[in-house]
Formats: structure tokens, C-alpha cells, sequence
């Protein structure tokens, strides 16, 4: 017979995802942002007192709602769709044909499984077929899906979908290199360990054009 309760904690400490979404109640959204943040607040208030904590105490008074707050408006906030940032696209009336690379773009999401942080750069790459979109609009998308309890992959393979669908091709490509706290801080605590991943769509499926992507991530752009 299976422990149902330590094959979870299986699923969890080998960083494993059960859903190429976000696993989402449909009720997820039937209460507002300031319901929550009072729902959450009571929540910590009640783990701070568990754990023996003074809640009387200067420095712990605000705490519950600083990270009810933070929860709800901050470091989950790209669960909320109505945050979802405008992506619009234009012609290229420029003509350019070449791949576009958009590199070095700060991540900061958390680990679904243990709620620690991931930290690390995304580098996201497109092929235009008639349409570009502006710079930072990349930046707030990986921003947007990063801002959920995540998995790595399922955030890699999220942001390229997005941007498929933004563009309207499927020559998009995108590589995550992050260090993810539950790993580095506790378990094994091997703070030098990184984890890598990686979607490519379209012609980035092309060793040659996989290639030229991944060798761009190489050059030193450093200013």
C-alpha cells in the first residue's frame, strides 16, 4: 500500500510537476484581492504564533499583513489574469529577417513545492514572420508567468507558448538558468547547483538554428 503522504513529499522534494498549467480552482478568483490578503493574514498570524513567536513584538506586528500583501500583489501575482500585460505587435516594415535575441532577463518566481524562492536569467529568442513585438514586452512577459508558485519547466514551456501566440508563429525559444532555494537552502543545501531548461518551437527545433540561439546566450554583452 502506498503512503500517500510521503509520495507527495516525493513529488515535491524531486522538484516534480503534475501540470503543464497552474493548478488553478475555478473559484480561484470569486473573492477580491483585499479578501485575501485578511484571509492570508490570519493564516500566517496563526503559523507565526504556532511556531512560538511574540506577535506583540515591534518588528512581528506587521509582518502577517506585509506578507499577505506581498502574496497577493507581489510575488503570486501573475496568477491573476486581469495582471496579464498588454502584448501588442507590430508589422515589420523593417524587413528584419535574422533571429532576435532577448537575453539576461532577471527571474524571480517561487518553488511551488516548498515556497522558496527561484532566482535566475531567462534568455528568449524569436524568428519574426511578419510581426514583432516591443522589447520589454518579453521582459513583462516572463515576469507575468514567473510570478506564480512554478515549477522551472512549466515556466519555460508558458512563456513560449505566450509568445507563439502573441506572434503568431511557432519560431520562439527560450532558456532558463536558475538556483532554486529549497535546493541550495535546505535538503542538500548545495548552494552551487543551477538548473537549466529549455523550449524550443518551429525552426529553433533545427540543430543549426538551436545553435546560433545558444551561442548567442554565450556572448559577452556585459556593460
Amino acid at each position: 500500500m502506498i503512503n500517500s503522504d510521503n509520495s507527495r513529499d516525493e513529488i515535491g522534494d524531486d522538484h516534480i510537476a503534475t501540470s503543464a498549467k497552474n493548478p488553478l480552482r475555478d473559484d480561484a478568483f470569486d473573492i477580491s484581492d483585499d479578501e485575501k490578503i485578511n484571509l492570508i493574514k490570519k493564516d500566517v498570524e496563526s503559523i507565526l504564533l504556532t511556531l512560538g513567536m511574540d506577535l506583540t513584538d515591534d518588528s512581528l506586528k506587521g509582518t502577517p499583513n506585509r506578507v499577505a500583501k506581498m502574496f497577493v500583489k507581489e510575488i503570486f501575482g501573475g496568477l491573476n489574469p486581469t495582471r496579464k500585460p498588454g502584448s501588442s505587435t507590430f508589422e515589420n516594415h523593417y524587413k528584419y529577417g535574422e533571429m532576435l535575441v532577448e537575453k539576461n532577463i532577471t527571474i524571480y518566481s517561487t518553488c511551488e513545492h516548498h515556497l522558496l524562492p527561484i532566482v535566475g536569467r531567462a534568455h528568449v529568442a524569436y524568428i519574426s514572420n511578419g510581426s514583432v513585438i516591443g522589447l520589454s514586452k518579453m521582459n513583462r512577459i516572463v515576469d507575468y508567468y514567473a510570478k506564480r508558485p512554478q515549477v522551472q519547466e512549466r515556466l519555460t514551456m508558458q512563456i513560449v507558448q505566450e509568445l507563439q501566440q502573441v506572434l503568431g508563429t511557432q519560431d520562439v525559444a527560450c532558456v532558463i538558468d536558475a538556483k532554486h532555494l529549497c535546493v541550495n537552502s535546505r535538503g542538500i543545501r548545495d548552494i552551487e547547483s543551477s538548473t537549466v531548461t529549455s523550449e524550443f518551437g518551429g525552426k529553433f527545433k533545427e540543430e543549426a538554428v538551436r545553435r546560433e540561439f545558444l551561442d548567442y546566450i554565450k556572448l559577452d554583452t556585459q556593460f
